[in-house]
């Protein structure tokens, strides 16, 4: 499976190109694709460091290339970057290509981390992503709640649930099965699409328990 991570240079990318690439070939996408091929080889080193080999590759291209060609697209932007990323990139995607929305619609105030679209009465990221989809069904919520210093960790098994929210079944299923590849996590499913929100919104909830009680990465599990 070709999986390609938007944003791939940044800390949750690095942690998911190593993650996957055990297995798959994961490329890394920048607006800059000489960044982009410099990162993915700093990553397979440390893949093959952390592993002794690995079944996949670790790849880095330009944004588009990287949209045109993935089996399963991660978007790792920021909220206030959707509209202008995704109104280039996701009209070029295959009809087959599963889009995977981690974005987050956060704000920090001088209360804690806030959620953007209720403060600000905007759409949730989900919602935002959805307009640009050619078919809106292959858009699946996940990975809202993971903590990227853990992620980048390859031989770090995290023990996390992992929310997940989409309408169609086998494209959940694919995201699922990313999970679960990962040790330690675990896919909850809550539904379709329209339920994303509650996805997003842990995000805020997750990192205010986690300032205010002292935590240290913490993740949500359910038992």
């Amino acid at each position: 499976m070709k999986i390609g991570i938007i944003g791939g240079t940044g800390g949750m990318g690095k942690g998911f190109a190593l993650r996957w690439c055990k297995k798959h070939e994961v490329i890394i996408g920048s607006r800059d694709a000489e960044r982009a091929a410099t990162s993915a080889n700093e990553y397979l080193g440390s893949a093959n460091d952390a592993y002794g080999s690995i079944n996949g590759t670790i790849l880095g291209k330009d944004n588009l290339s990287v949209a045109k060609e993935s089996d399963v697209l991660i978007l790792s932007i920021p909220y206030e970057n959707i509209d202008v990323i995704c109104s280039q990139l996701l009209p070029e995607i295959s009809s087959e290509c599963v889009v995977i929305s981690p974005i987050v619609p956060m704000t920090k105030t001088d209360v804690g981390f806030e959620c953007v679209a209720i403060k600000e009465n905007k759409a949730f990221s989900h919602q935002t992503v959805e307009k640009h989809m050619k078919d809106k069904t292959k858009l699946v919520s996940a990975f809202h709640v993971i903590s990227e210093k853990k992620l980048v960790n390859p031989t770090l098994s995290l023990d996390y649930d992992i929310f997940v929210a989409g309408d169609d079944k086998n494209s959940v299923e694919i995201v699922n099965g990313l999970i679960n590849e990962i040790d330690g996590l675990r896919p909850i499913y809550l539904g379709p699409g329209a339920l994303a929100y509650l996805v997003e919104m842990s995000t805020p909830l997750l990192l205010n328990a986690m300032i205010r009680n002292k935590m240290k990465n913490p993740g949500i599990k359910l038992i």
